[in-house]
């Protein structure tokens, strides 16, 4: 971590936050994060507890004369997306992140940064470690798995919160307040394909399909960027007609959240056919640069030569499986009628992956209308079937209905135009934000979601802009003074 990020304002909040990005913690691998938060509690004499599930949770009594004010619940998610350029070196269990400085910005070297959610957590940390800010009585809740299964909101218990207000430290625009957000279904199928030895007279390539953005599949599924396995399966399906192209395997994303920035094949064609493979591959790069322009910039797809596979798909197989992938829906469904700058329903094909028996794919559904994101599942599900692949629909969590008549909704806004002279944005967001699932058992809690600019997510562009995270920090503490 560069020295300048420590002495970043607020320098609490940013001491937190690079040391965070020193432990690694990828989804179900928070342990050594869950750690820190229990050290931290024992430093600062704060009580604490850590549930059955995982989950931390420290609390801090109120500043004198405000023990009667009602109780704040701060909530964070320990765990971050692993994400990185297929020519970077990085272990996401092992290595810390190389977190630097690039203008207004904090960025990470060819990796997610982290900054979902650990500018979150480590702003709750700064709250409970401050001597001089005022509040009531807070409690702050650090979750596990929010980004593969949301496992430490679905198996927190009733009874373990006392707070009535509950703001939610993982929102990613600086002056809107999140009320709302969509539900989310995991569609994980396996389809069985047959496999035949690779002819003698061919010669074998691995396609490589590198450059594109990626991103969060729910924050940035309305912007149209590439699909890595969709914009492959488009060319394997056409060279297969074409050119006598071959599969022998296929490697496409690896997080059910994240739009999928790479996709990797091995194929064989015709020895007479290889200067045409490489001609078609010239062409489709042509083609989809230009479909995307001024949204992707970078993509590239080359042929490497490598040694000849022993099998590749059977014809049949193959068929099915390319025509599998292209009937798969993909990205924006719906949007909101009353809202339609917001996304309803999405579906992300995010992992096509082979293993010589078998291709796991998976998508990852979102919708704020729980009927119209069962129906899509049921799609797939049903799509699937017609190929013969298997295909189990789970980790179903439901959305988060607005409120707003929210007492801290108003109070927030109340604020915000009492500190920066304008009235902060209202916002439903088509991502899946831990509130909906903690209404479950805490129905009663007034919720609330907002953050720092943080663009691109779930991505190796991810990056968090300083400015907005010293405004986000004076926002939260006196938001807490004045509840």
């Amino acid at each position: 971590m560069s020295k300048s990020l420590k002495d970043l304002q607020p320098q609490s909040l940013w001491k937190h936050f690079g040391a965070l990005c020193a432990i690694p913690r990828p989804s179900k691998k928070e342990d050594k994060a869950a750690e820190y938060i229990e050290e931290f509690a024992i430093a600062q004499d704060l009580n604490y507890m850590v549930d059955s599930a995982g989950n931390v949770i420290i609390r801090k009594p109120a500043t004198s004369g405000m023990e009667d004010r009602p109780g704040v619940v701060l909530q964070a998610h320990l765990d971050m997306v692993p994400q990185k350029n297929s020519d970077v070196k990085h272990d996401f269990e092992k290595d810390p992140i190389d977190a630097y400085i690039d203008g207004d910005w904090v960025k990470a070297k060819g990796t997610t940064l982290g900054a979902d959610n650990g500018i979150g957590v480590a702003a709750a940390l700064a709250v409970f470690e401050s001597k001089d800010l005022e509040h009531g009585p807070l409690e702050a809740l650090f979750t596990i798995d929010e980004e593969t299964g949301m496992t430490g909101a679905n198996e927190l218990e009733a009874g373990l919160l006392n707070g009535s207000i509950f703001i939610n430290l993982d929102s990613e625009e600086e002056g809107e307040l999140y009320i709302g957000c969509a539900g989310g279904l995991n569609v994980s199928s396996s389809f069985p394909y047959q496999s035949e030895p690779a002819a003698s007279d061919v010669a074998a390539f691995e396609l490589r399909l590198t450059g594109l953005k990626g991103g969060h599949s729910g924050l940035d599924i309305n912007l149209g960027r590439g699909n890595a396995n969709k914009l492959m399966n488009r060319f394997l399906w056409d060279a297969a007609c074409k050119c006598g192209l071959r599969v022998s395997s296929i490697n496409g994303g690896n997080m059910r959240n994240a739009i999928p920035r790479e996709s990797f094949a091995i194929v064989t064609v015709p020895t007479a056919k290889q200067e045409e493979l490489q001609t078609r591959i010239s062409t489709f790069l042509t083609a989809i640069s230009a479909e995307l322009a001024g949204v992707e910039s970078g993509v590239n797809f080359i042929a490497v030569p490598v040694d000849c596979p022993a099998t590749v798909m059977s014809q049949e197989s193959q068929r099915k499986f390319l025509n599998l992938i292209y009937a798969i829906r993909n990205g924006v469904v719906r949007m909101i009628t009353d809202m339609p700058e917001v996304v309803e329903t999405s579906t992300n094909l995010s992992i096509v992956k082979s293993d010589g028996k078998q291709v796991e794919i998976m998508c990852l559904l979102r919708s704020s209308v729980d009927s119209a994101k069962e129906a899509l599942g049921n799609a797939i599900v049903a799509t699937c079937e017609l190929a013969g692949a298997s295909t189990q629909l789970s980790g179903a969590y439901p959305g988060w209905k607005p409120n707003f008549d929210s007492g801290i909704l108003k109070t927030m806004k109340k604020v915000y135009k009492k500190k920066y002279g304008k009235t902060p944005e209202v916002k439903v967001i088509h991502a899946g934000l831990e509130c909906g699932i903690f209404g479950k058992n805490y129905p009663d809690m007034d919720y609330i979601s907002f953050g720092p600019t943080i663009h691109h997510p779930h991505s190796p562009g991810e990056k968090v802009n300083i400015p907005s995270v010293a405004k986000f920090w004076d926002y939260l503490t006196e938001t807490l003074k004045t509840v």
